[in-house]
Formats: structure tokens, C-alpha cells, sequence
């Protein structure tokens, strides 16, 4: 087990009080592997040790290692070769007909589409880079999605310029080499020197400023459509089978409990929470008890991580305001169902309301 933070905290209260207020326990419960809050609900100034299970550290690891990059010609390749596959999956010759796009970019990584947007190598047609460049904004705005509604809910427009210039940072060298990349990523570094003078002032006369276009409502967002919850469970009913069967290929029983002496280990990383999310109400029957108590310890795993990542922000910004921050971005980035599973209800997001605004009062209070 690992145990993070170790520094005094007159804020650490705030983890408990949040359960406390929004009568939600499994938030508390994610906390910890037994279910129980641990040291998230120590007394007001206590030091905040938040305990991490071997799930949690087994998935912080899995998400440190990162694989060395191809370079940008065979970045390119790869994308023409998924375009082409990807017609033929779909029976069309062209990505665009009578308007409509005929193919899922979702496989595509970041760097794949910004080498289709740009026709790098000159391999790709207009309506192609039409389509690349179209994903990349509803990705951009589904990243900004969780961060604008924070903005609406508490006023607080540093949160959304943060995100805004963590998603560019995010970028390939090849798009941080471009100019469009540049005048962005200026912009939105005006906005956040502007909100750390004053977070709940909207930065103001910042030409191409995204985030100020997006508040206002002058740029849709091109969001697409969740798919119909149903055919999610569809889709992850179909995932384990296939495990089943190749686990039985081998000789092997597909098993969901680590303690198990035999067996082949499922692995639900790869699900994202949506899928685990319809593991765990099991609206359509689909699954069995073990499979669905696998599928809320990964669940519980991830949500604890975010509140970690929560206190840590706080803790590293010096600013408590930043733990209710982050939970209201955590849970402005769930489906309906995710919430559900999680049991993070309406009244858990008042409480966070609640409490960024009290906070911001007392520190406003106290430096005047």
C-alpha cells in the first residue's frame, strides 16, 4: 500500500464532509479497499494520508509507462491504411456522402488526425481532412466539456483556461509546430495569466480566445451523441465472451477475482467508464454477480484515483477551492449513468457547489 501526503492540512476535513453532505458513502468507500473512509475523514487539521490500494497503484503504473513514438511518416501510413480499412468495413469509397460522415474516426489517436487534417504527405483528400479536422474539434470540446460546466456552476474561470492549455500542451510536436497551434495556446495563456489575478473575473479582449467563444455560446460545440445506453452493455457483453473464449482456447477458466489460484485474470482495463458503468447497474441482465463486482472495484479504483488527483491539486496549489473544483469536473465529466453506478447523486454536486463558494467567501474574507 502506498500512503500520499504527509503535510499538515487544515483542509483535509473536506474529503468526509463531502460524503457527509451528499449522503453518499460510496465516494468515502472508493477511498479505501475495505469500504470504509480511512484517513480521508481525519479531524480538522490532521495530516491528509489517503491510503491507495494495489489496484490503484497497479493503474497509476499502467498509465506512467509510455511507449516510445513512431515518427510522423509512419504516423501517416498507419492513418492512410485505417482510412482505407475502414471503407471497406463500411462499404463506401468516400467519407462524406450527401453530407454526412460514413466513417468512425474514434480509433484514430490525436497525432493520426492532425496528420489527416493537414494532408501530411499529400495522401489524404479534402473531404478526408474535412472529417479529421472535424473530430479534432469535438474532441477538443468534449475534453473542455467538464471544465466549461464547472465555469457556469461556480464562476470560476481558471479552471477552464487550465484545461484549455493542458489539452494544448497535450499536443505532437508536428501540431505545436504550427501557427494555428501558436496563436491558440497564446490566447488561452492570456486567459489563465488573467484568471490567477482574479479567477471569477472572464478574461476580456483576448483576440481568438476560445474559451471566452465557448462560454458564450459564439462556437458550438460539436459533442456527439452518447449511444443509446443498451447497446453499450451489447458491446461489453460481447468483449467478455470473447475473453471467455479465449481463455477456454487455452484451457483456462475466465475468472474476475485476483485471489483466484487459477484461471485467466479478466481485464477490464481497456473498458471505458461508461461500459464498466453498464456492467454494474446491469439494466439488461446481462451479466453475472462476479462480473459485475469486478466491474465496480475498477470502477471504484478510478474514482478514487480523481478524488486523489483532487486533494493533490488542492494540496500542490495551495488553494482548498481546487479539491471542490476538480470533484465538480469529475462530475461534470460523467454520463447520467456513470453517475448512477458511482451513486454520485445531484445533492453531491450541490455539497461541492456549496462548499467551493463557502471557501471562496472565507479566503475572500481573510485577505481583505
Amino acid at each position: 500500500m502506498t500512503s500520499i501526503g504527509t503535510t499538515p492540512n487544515p483542509y483535509a476535513q473536506y474529503g468526509s464532509a463531502y460524503a457527509r453532505a451528499a449522503a453518499t458513502p460510496s465516494l468515502a468507500a472508493t477511498l479505501s479497499d475495505d469500504g470504509t473512509a480511512g484517513d480521508l475523514s481525519a479531524t480538522p487539521g490532521a495530516a491528509t494520508n489517503l491510503t491507495l490500494s494495489d489496484a490503484a497503484r497497479a493503474q497509476l503504473a499502467k498509465t506512467s509507462v509510455k511507449a516510445p513514438l513512431p515518427d510522423f511518416a509512419t504516423v501517416t501510413n498507419d492513418a492512410r491504411v485505417t482510412l482505407d480499412r475502414l471503407y471497406t468495413v463500411a462499404g463506401v469509397k468516400k467519407p462524406i456522402v450527401d453530407g454526412k460522415t460514413t466513417i468512425d474516426l474514434s480509433t484514430l489517436d490525436r497525432r493520426a488526425l492532425f496528420a489527416i487534417s493537414t494532408n501530411n504527405g499529400g495522401k489524404f483528400t479534402p473531404d478526408e481532412q474535412a472529417v479529421a479536422a472535424t473530430e479534432l474539434k469535438q474532441r477538443f470540446d468534449e475534453a473542455m466539456a467538464p471544465s466549461l460546466a464547472t465555469t457556469r456552476l461556480t464562476g470560476d474561470y481558471s479552471v477552464s483556461y487550465k484545461a484549455a492549455l493542458d489539452y494544448l500542451d497535450g499536443a505532437s510536436d508536428e501540431e505545436k509546430a504550427t501557427a494555428t497551434w501558436a496563436s491558440e495556446r497564446a490566447a488561452v495563456l492570456k486567459g489563465v495569466q488573467a484568471t490567477q489575478q482574479d479567477p471569477n473575473k472572464a478574461p476580456t479582449g483576448i483576440t481568438g480566445d476560445p474559451i471566452a467563444a465557448a462560454l458564450a455560446g459564439t462556437t458550438p460545440p460539436t459533442t456527439s451523441k452518447p449511444r443509446d445506453f443498451s447497446s453499450v452493455a451489447s458491446d461489453v457483453r460481447a468483449f467478455l465472451d470473447r475473453q471467455k473464449s479465449e481463455a477456454a482456447k487455452s484451457g483456462k477458466e475466465l475468472v474476475y477475482d485476483s485471489r483466484r489460484k487459477t484461471g485467466q485474470l479478466a481485464d477490464l482495463s481497456s473498458l471505458d467508464n461508461r461500459s464498466l458503468s453498464a456492467i454494474t447497474l446491469n439494466q439488461d441482465k446481462k451479466f453475472s454477480g462476479e462480473e459485475i463486482f469486478a466491474a465496480k472495484q475498477e470502477l471504484n479504483t478510478r474514482t478514487r484515483l480523481a478524488v486523489l488527483d483532487a486533494l493533490k491539486q488542492s494540496q500542490s496549489a495551495g488553494d482548498p477551492r481546487q479539491f471542490s473544483l476538480g470533484i465538480l469536473k469529475q462530475y461534470s465529466s460523467m454520463s447520467a449513468e456513470e453517475r448512477q453506478a458511482a451513486n454520485w447523486t445531484q445533492d453531491f454536486q450541490d455539497a461541492a457547489i456549496k462548499s467551493y463558494k463557502s471557501t471562496s467567501t472565507l479566503l475572500s474574507i481573510l485577505k481583505s
